[in-house]
């Protein structure tokens, strides 16, 4: 019996020690979180039980024009998800999962524009939640507000961030875009966008905290923040009007030459800032509808034609050796070589170089070879007054066939073809070799300028997105040479400004009313395949405005069928220019007076003085006919109608016509494109009118401030045109 006792007390001592063992063993683990046998802390695994840790994306930079116009920014959007799991806690009476995933799935294809069968797979599936891919990603608000109209269940919105671009096609293979990667974040992905990206990128804050299975956040969990810090802010050099006014200029030339592709860029003389760049075909980085991700201006090097002239007489009159009057045969330029060095000769020879459209004026002067655009007299100006050797060095000089490396844009040096005699003729005149409108706007900056050279740029600060007077990056005018002497760049600016004013310079369609211009035209064969048997042709003019002291310069160039016109048809550019001249506050009446307009911070007054003519009977005759008769007189001149013969004109034969004032030919009736009327008096809304015998509906006062159909809209006679002045 005693024995029976000892084996009970025995039991039971040895239950109450393992009781208390495991009872101390469960109190360490739950309160002081160490597993007794191994030592082993738990601290770390508690803590890190259920914790949901979610990403709390920063706010990529917004990318300014220089007044402060967005370009790009990030908008809030939302993203769809679609919980699938029937075990889902919710309040009574509610159902918190995709209970209908038929009906789910067909709401949300039309609204979504996917396919129902692909939706309906997904929401199908056997997981807790699922996403929809990029069809449910960056929805707007009004998309989010229309999904949760049709009351579907299981349907869920989380915030996201969606790169946006305001004003869509604005110098878009410059700017680029940029787009949410997998974790949310907006990424560059091309242009200033991928290039600034680091700037541009904030960085990405979390949220932490412990819930339950379900994911609700239990009272009394822990809760860890970090706030995002959100991208630098870049503000660039482009301007919004000037820009807005080359992108309309592009359309415009596109549909009247038919062209591949146009480019174009203006630029301020003295500091290199760019302020409008650009090409088409070009996209609309909201859509991405990208047809060619190449940056024209930077990265497609092409022979430049004859606005490389200007670098022939730059070198001839800064070696001192230059006389503008004495004459030369503009005739065949013939050649031999004397090494690799060609030099004139009256006949035969190696080969002769002749003129566009095999052109002959005779004995001219130096200064008319450049006027009238003479390959042969530029050939002559290389060879007999200076050499190709010295040539080669102002090339150099000029920076051409190097690196511009401006704000770390990708771009192409060109090719230089120069060891040859022909190709040491042909330089002269630019064809053979390839530059950039990079390269041609720095080296222009010295002609236009004092004789300094400045490198174009695009960016002009970068500033903190909460303090803006904390400025992480400010551009300077950076100074890259001096290749000609002040005295040289205004003897040469003299002479481009008389290939506008002269009348047989070949810039003189490009005459605008508000101020007066100096530049150079360009046309080179494009070699396609090997050869120039394309027909294709690049039509270029650089101008710089004021002519005597230039402030802004302007390139344009495009690529189309050859049109002898092109240089006659020049409208678009023209709207251009006239939009540039506006930044130089000189502006002009059309009256027929002199007026006196006073210039910022000057004393002196500058007088412009408007001309009157009597205007010639241009009808039966050719556009380019008009123009050689009007094209000095310094009107805006309209051709409406697509065909070539003058049906009509206004002013009428014998009429008076002064500078600056409306022109309109008529050469069909089938219908025209739409000028932008902005700013025309009553008189000249109701010229177009009569001329066209189009329906207008006219309203109003003073100026023209409203039209209903844009501009470059095709009008017939079927079309209805209110225009409201004020």
């Amino acid at each position: 019996m005693k024995r029976h006792n000892r084996m009970l007390l025995f039991i039971f001592i040895l239950t109450l020690v393992v009781s208390i063992l495991v009872a101390s063993n469960v109190f360490l683990v739950a309160v002081v979180k160490v597993h007794a046998v191994s030592n082993t802390d738990l601290k770390a695994y508690a803590d890190s039980a259920n914790i949901t840790t979610k990403i709390l994306n920063a706010n990529r930079g917004y990318i300014y024009d220089r007044n402060g116009n967005i370009i790009a920014q990030d908008v809030n959007t939302y993203n769809i998800v679609c919980i699938l799991d029937k075990n889902r806690p919710a309040k009574k009476g509610q159902t918190p999962y995709v209970d209908d995933p038929s009906k789910t799935a067909e709401v949300l294809a039309v609204l979504l524009g996917g396919d129902k069968d692909t939706i309906y797979n997904e929401l199908t599936k056997n997981l807790y939640q699922v996403e929809l891919g990029l069809i449910g990603r960056n929805l707007s608000r009004e998309k989010k507000e229309e999904i949760e109209s049709y009351g579907l269940n299981g349907i869920e919105f989380y915030p996201s961030i969606k790169r946006s671009y305001p004003l869509g096609t604005f110098a878009s293979n410059l700017i680029g875009f940029a787009q949410s990667d997998e974790t949310g974040s907006t990424v560059g992905k091309m242009g200033l966008e991928i290039i600034l990206d680091e700037e541009l990128s904030g960085t990405n804050g979390y949220k932490s905290y412990q819930a339950d299975k379900h994911g609700f956040v239990l009272p009394g969990m822990k809760i860890t923040e970090e706030s995002a810090i959100n991208g630098n802010n870049v503000t660039l050099t482009l301007d919004k009007g000037i820009q807005e006014a080359l992108e309309q200029a592009f359309v415009q030339t596109m549909d009247l030459f038919n062209a591949d592709r146009v480019w174009g860029a203006v630029m301020e003389v003295d500091t290199g800032k760019v302020l409008a760049w650009g090409q088409a075909p070009s996209f609309d980085p909201n859509k991405l509808d990208i047809q060619d991700y190449n940056n024209f201006g930077a990265q497609l090097p092409y022979e430049p034609g004859s606005t490389m002239k200007s670098f022939v007489w730059a070198a001839a009159i800064d070696t001192g050796n230059y006389d503008g009057t004495k004459e030369v045969y503009s005739g065949p330029y013939c050649y031999k070589a004397d090494g690799l060095n060609p030099y004139r000769v009256q006949s035969g020879g190696l080969g002769c170089i002749t003129n566009a459209s095999y052109k002959n004026w005779g004995m001219v002067g130096y200064d008319y070879g450049l006027i009238l655009s003479s390959n042969s007299v530029t050939a002559d100006l290389l060879t007999e007054v200076i050499n190709p050797d010295i040539y080669e060095e102002y090339l150099d000089k000029f920076h051409f066939f190097q690196p511009v490396e401006t704000d770390n844009l990708r771009e192409e040096i060109g090719i230089k073809h120069y060891k040859w005699p022909s190709e040491k003729i042909t330089m002269g005149y630019g064809q053979g070799s390839t530059v950039t409108t990079l390269q041609l706007l720095q080296a222009y900056s010295a002609i236009f300028g004092d004789g300094q050279m400045v490198k174009p740029y695009f960016v002009e600060s970068i500033r903190d997105a909460y303090d803006s007077q904390k400025i992480i990056y400010q551009a300077e005018t950076t100074v890259v040479g001096q290749p000609i002497k002040e005295s040289t760049a205004e003897e040469l600016r003299s002479i481009l400004k008389r290939v506008v004013y002269d009348p047989q310079g070949t810039g003189k369609h490009y005459m605008i009313p508000e101020i007066e211009i100096a530049g150079k035209t360009g046309t080179t064969q494009v070699l396609v395949n090997g050869s120039y048997a394309s027909g294709k042709t690049i039509a270029s003019v650089m101008m710089a405005m004021p002519a005597d002291d230039p402030k802004y310069m302007v390139y344009y160039a495009f690529e189309a069928g050859y049109d002898r016109n092109a240089h006659y048809k020049t409208e678009p550019i023209k709207t251009l220019l006239r939009k540039v001249a506006m930044l130089t506050n000189v502006t002009n009446i059309n009256q027929a007076t002199t007026e006196t307009v006073d210039a910022p911070g000057e004393g002196e007054p500058v007088k412009q003085e408007i001309k009157t003519y009597e205007m010639p009977n241009l009808v039966n005759h050719s556009y380019e006919y008009a123009m050689d008769k009007i094209g000095g007189f310094g009107t805006s001149t309209y051709l409406l109608g697509s065909s070539n013969t003058i049906i009509d004109q206004f002013p009428k034969a014998g009429s008076s016509v002064s500078t600056g004032q409306k022109v309109f030919l008529l050469t069909d009736t089938g219908g025209f494109y739409m000028p932008d009327l902005t700013g025309w008096t009553r008189k000249e809304v109701t010229a177009l009118w009569e001329i066209t015998d189009f329906g207008f509906k006219i309203s109003g006062g003073g100026t023209v401030m409203y039209q209903n159909v844009p501009v470059d809209a095709f009008v017939t006679k079927d079309t209805e045109i209110e225009v409201e002045l004020q």
